[in-house]
This record gives structure tokens, C-alpha cells and sequence, in this order.
């Protein structure tokens, strides 16, 4: 640490740390290690390793590469295999609906081909409503019994991946006026 000194104060300034730079057996146990705590994608992966090598170089950027090669071949790492667990997980554990689970494996990189194959399968055979009244089920939700509770409902609904559609159906199921239903109805049309 330095310190400068100015007619009586005294000032400390750190030096940031050298950072350590991995070798690619290094950077192969760091990935084994990351995958081995929890699935990633390829891309998740990818930005968890270039924070450790010099990515802006061309070198840093091929040990990578190199890496996720290797996770590849040893069958560790494989997109269409994460996208389907994922779907199933998400579906079967937290009750998200479909448009949902595509949103978070865009998020982590997921290939649109990919999340389409995974999460079709995934949902074939899931009834829509069915699976948001299990969704409602699993988080408490009840039946709303005033306007605001309405739209919370259906605004929860709407982030789990649920179709208007099938929200506006549970709503009717739950009476919910047709001046709120409308009302919602241009929420979703903005």
C-alpha cells in the first residue's frame, strides 16, 4: 500500500492485485468444478471462464475454446441435454409455463433450435391451465376478491409463462368482473 502524506493527511491507495492467470489444465478443473456445483450452458460457461484467462487476446480466447472442446467430447457439457433438464425441471418442480422457461434458456445462451426441440418436448402433454393452477397452488395464491388482487394474480401469472388466455379462463373461473378482465385485457395489449 502506498500513502501520500499532505500537510498533515494521510492517504492510502491500494494496488490492485495481479490477476492470476489460468493454464488450460487449471482452466479445465475451474470448468469441472463449476459444472460439477450446477448444469450451465455452453455460454454461461463461457462467461465464467474469459474472466480467468486474457479473453481480449486471441490466445486467451483459443484456451477457452480449447476447454470447452475438451467438456464437450467427455460429454460434460451439451446444450440440448441442459435445455431439456432445465425444461423439465422448471416445469415439473416450480410449475413455470412454457413461455418462461424459453425466456430464461435465451437467457443463458441456449440455441433457438435447441430450446424449441427441449422445451416442446417438455410440454407436449402439459395441460396449460392445469399446470398455472398448480403454479397458483404452489405459491398460495387464492381467489381474488377485489380488483387489485385480480391483477396481481394475473400479472403473476403472465411472469411465470402463462398464456393470456388460459389466465383470463382461471380469472373467469374465479367470477372476476368483466371490467377488470377488460381492463386487464388492455394491460396486455400495450
Amino acid at each position: 500500500m502506498l500513502f501520500f502524506c499532505d500537510s498533515g493527511n494521510v492517504w492510502g491507495m491500494a494496488f490492485p492485485r495481479p490477476r492470476k492467470t489460468y493454464t488450460e489444465s487449471e482452466l479445465f478443473e475451474y470448468a469441472l468444478g463449476a459444472l460439477g456445483r450446477r448444469m450451465r450452458s455452453v455460454a454461461e460457461l463461457k462467461r465464467l471462464l474469459r474472466p480467468r484467462v486474457e479473453a481480449e487476446t486471441e490466445i486467451g480466447q483459443t484456451l477457452v475454446e480449447l476447454v470447452i472442446r475438451r467438456l464437450k467430447d467427455r460429454g460434460y457439457l451439451n446444450d440440448a441435454n441442459y435445455a431439456a433438464a432445465y425444461s423439465s425441471f422448471r416445469r415439473d418442480n416450480e410449475k413455470f409455463g412454457r413461455r418462461r422457461v424459453i425466456s430464461d434458456l435465451k437467457s443463458k445462451g441456449v440455441h433457438g433450435d435447441l430450446i424449441e426441440k427441449a422445451v416442446d418436448l417438455a410440454y407436449d402433454e402439459v395441460n396449460e391451465e392445469k399446470q398455472a393452477r398448480d403454479y397458483l397452488r404452489r405459491k398460495r395464491l387464492r381467489k381474488p376478491c377485489d380488483q387489485k388482487q385480480a391483477a396481481r394474480i394475473f400479472r403473476h401469472l403472465m411472469r411465470a409463462g402463462f398464456g393470456a388466455k388460459t389466465v383470463f379462463t382461471i380469472l373467469k373461473n374465479w367470477d372476476v368482473d368483466e371490467e377488470t378482465l377488460s381492463a386487464l385485457a388492455e394491460e396486455t395489449a400495450e
